[in-house]
């Protein structure tokens, strides 16, 4: 028993201790993402689909880090929301704003409200005025959106050009653009975004080049060559094991 609790002790110590059986594999993975993601307030919802979604290895490679100012959209239940919170501290902040229309009144607000409301994540903003409205400029370092940006392209009256291109001026220079997706078949374009709720990673590289940003990153680390593209990504066995890209962009420093 002794001799367990010495070996958690270093590997907690080492930053390689990470709760729901999941452990980080990159031991360069920087201190301040291993303690968002072994945060304790970090429900347990969260943490057990950490073996899946990978999120230390994703929050390194997206490079985001303490002090940063970081716009996520659609940020679902909060997911990444809490560890993006962690991660930037007290000296950074986390914001969203709506994509699509704002809540109706008299409908449940989404969730993100109630967890900016709970002061441990006090540097979560939640904005309900649509992005491609407000029109922030040169404000973030990081814009971010996971498991998402195949439906940008099925909500009514919103042009994507218009929106990547809000999100270019919403970035400082040299700020990035963060996009991890559902993969849907090689070449089938923007076939399966409203269907199996996937979108071809060669179309989101194109509609980000074309708002002016630079691809500077590319990862594999969830791709699954056994998922055939061809089944809805939140309905059997392929849930939560579906074949994802990770693309990261930057806006030109000049």
């Amino acid at each position: 028993m002794q001799r367990v609790a010495i070996l958690t002790a270093a590997l907690l110590t080492a930053g390689l201790a990470i709760p729901g059986a999941y452990a980080a594999r990159d031991i360069g993975i920087p201190r301040y993402i291993t303690a968002a993601v072994t945060d304790s307030a970090r429900p347990a919802a969260d943490t057990e689909r950490d073996a899946s979604r990978k999120p230390a290895e994703t929050l390194a490679f997206a490079g985001v880090k303490p002090g940063d100012w970081v716009l996520e959209l659609a940020p679902g239940r909060g997911y990444f929301t809490r560890l993006l919170s962690a991660v930037v501290g007290s000296r950074g902040q986390v914001t969203n704003y709506i994509i699509s229309q704002p809540p109706k009144p008299n409908t449940p607000p989404p969730p993100i409200i109630a967890l900016a409301a709970e002061p441990h994540y006090s540097n979560v903003k939640v904005h309900l005025q649509r992005l491609i409205e407000v029109k922030p400029t040169n404000s973030f370092n990081l814009v971010w959106t996971t498991q998402n940006y195949h439906d940008f392209h099925n909500i009514e009256g919103l042009d994507v050009a218009t929106l990547n291109h809000a999100i270019f001026a919403a970035l400082k220079p040299g700020g990035i653009y963060f996009v991890l997706d559902h993969a849907a078949e090689a070449g089938s374009g923007l076939r399966d975004t409203n269907t199996l709720h996937r979108i071809d990673e060669d179309t989101v590289k194109q509609e980000a080049k074309a708002a002016g940003f630079e691809l500077v990153g590319e990862s594999g680390m969830l791709h699954n060559k056994d998922d055939p593209h061809t089944g809805k990504v939140f309905e059997g066995p392929i849930q939560g094991h579906t074949d994802q890209f990770i693309l990261k962009f930057r806006k030109p420093n000049k």
